[in-house]
């Protein structure tokens, strides 16, 4: 059940039991005091009734001698001083009744009795009782919809608060909840939750900038002594000691490059210059990079070779897209594969998707949860690396508007997904192949 229908539901089971406290305690007050007035009246009429019985010896005020619907506790009282006692019996047009008596002389002598009936307040009581509860159906009808209202101004602050809170979770860390409603007209529990939002926002993004900065610069300072000793592994006689030194250099190469390309994306400086381009051409081109053998399948195309899909690549789907950045998706996926898989590797493209399977442990558990981490390849299974292929694939993925997603096989063995949006509604192909579009100029 949404937030605003609990609350308001709250609210109207709060009203009800307020209406139903009121509602009883003006009863029993109201009763109280309708027999307390009656026994009031007894009493004095008796007293009345009795002073003129003693001086003309007639019967005033509705008195009687000995009645027989007299109660008992009267009749034969057992303390002197009993007066009134209470008649709850109905009788015709006489309901409930109080009745006040005394001797008229010594013991044994006859009983004065008056009745004072109560019927006609009782029948306010219920009237009011009535208009009490009419009274408290209007109201709750009228506040019920008011309740809705402010329960629904709550849940608004709150869930914009949360859709901040889950932006950011997603990676916009500039994501802010800005003026939640009822902020101006003072503090209160929802506009702290925000503040403290906000302020988590700007304390991870600071955090986040520095982390960025300093792996740029890193990367950025690297780059020229790592360059240098390439240089200087060139230099070197020929043999196993040369081969091997060159082999690290290179790698520790790659690995500041792949350093300075994230910085590049988390940064969001990273824009694709799209072109409209045979997919089925661009991923075997980009597998054939690679140097890893690697089966290809285009469906629709018996072909299974890179070199014959780029022959049927020119017949296959068509797409507007970056082709660098889709080279080096791919690249990384099927070395990644390679790498942390076990063969056969297979490539497959069908119209705009592209999934790549090995048949090795597959993905670790914790990789599939929260996604993949730098310098983390997940199990120990899956080999060695820096750990940085994934996050690169998934952030240039990010950057052309295309989904990856990583999961595993039933049978076994790592499976990446990757989605390619589709073309605008307003791309005319040109006779020769690329993209004309009528809101920007061709790249």
């Amino acid at each position: 059940m949404p937030l605003r229908w609990k609350i308001a539901a709250l609210a109207a089971a709060t009203a009800c039991l307020v209406a139903l406290a009121v509602g009883v305690l003006v009863h029993v007050w109201t009763a109280m005091d309708i027999r307390s007035r009656a026994e009031m009246d007894a009493t004095n009429t008796v007293y009345s009734a009795m002073d003129v019985y003693r001086r003309t010896g007639t019967l005033a005020g509705g008195a009687e001698l000995d009645p027989a619907e007299l109660p008992t506790a009267l009749r034969h009282p057992a303390g002197a001083d009993r007066r009134v006692a209470y008649d709850g019996r109905v009788e015709g047009n006489l309901g409930p009744s109080v009745w006040g008596a005394q001797r008229v002389g010594g013991p044994g002598s006859p009983v004065l009795a008056v009745r004072i009936n109560m019927s006609p307040q009782l029948h306010d009581l219920r009237r009011l009782d009535a208009s009490m509860a009419v009274a408290s159906l209007v109201s709750l009808a009228a506040a019920l919809p008011l309740a809705v209202y402010g329960a629904g101004l709550v849940a608004r602050r709150l869930r914009r608060v949360a859709e901040t809170a889950a932006r950011i979770s997603g990676g916009d860390i500039d994501a802010r909840t800005g003026p939640v409603l009822g902020h101006a007209r003072g503090r209160d529990e929802v506009t702290d939750i925000a503040a403290t939002v906000d302020l988590m926002a700007d304390s991870l993004g600071r955090r986040l900038r520095i982390e960025r900065q300093f792996t740029a610069d890193v990367a950025h300072e690297l780059r020229t002594p790592v360059g240098g000793l390439l240089a200087a592994a060139d230099l070197l006689p020929p043999g196993e000691t040369e081969d091997l030194l060159r082999a690290r250099v290179r790698d520790l190469r790659g690995l500041v490059e792949d350093l300075l390309e994230i910085s590049r994306l988390d940064a969001g400086a990273e824009a694709p210059v799209r072109a409209r381009v045979p997919l089925a051409a661009v991923v075997a081109e980009a597998v054939t990079r690679t140097g890893l053998d690697t089966e290809v399948t285009v469906t629709g195309s018996p072909a299974a070779e890179a070199a014959e899909h780029a022959e049927a690549a020119e017949h296959a789907e068509h797409v507007e897209t970056d082709p660098r950045r889709l080279e080096r998706i791919v690249g990384n996926l099927v070395s990644n594969a390679h790498r942390h898989g076990r063969t056969p590797v297979r490539v497959t493209v069908e119209g705009l998707t592209v999934v790549v399977r090995d048949h090795g442990p597959g993905f670790p558990a914790d990789l599939l949860l929260d996604g993949p981490r730098r310098f983390r390849t997940g199990a120990a299974e899956r080999g060695a690396g820096h750990g940085l292929g994934l996050t690169i694939a998934l952030g240039q993925a990010r950057v052309l508007g295309a989904e990856l997603r990583l999961d595993n096989a039933p049978d076994g063995g790592a499976v990446a997904t990757l989605r390619l949006p589709p073309p605008p509604t307003d791309a005319r192909p040109t006779h020769d192949g690329a993209e004309a579009d009528t809101r920007r100029p061709r790249p």
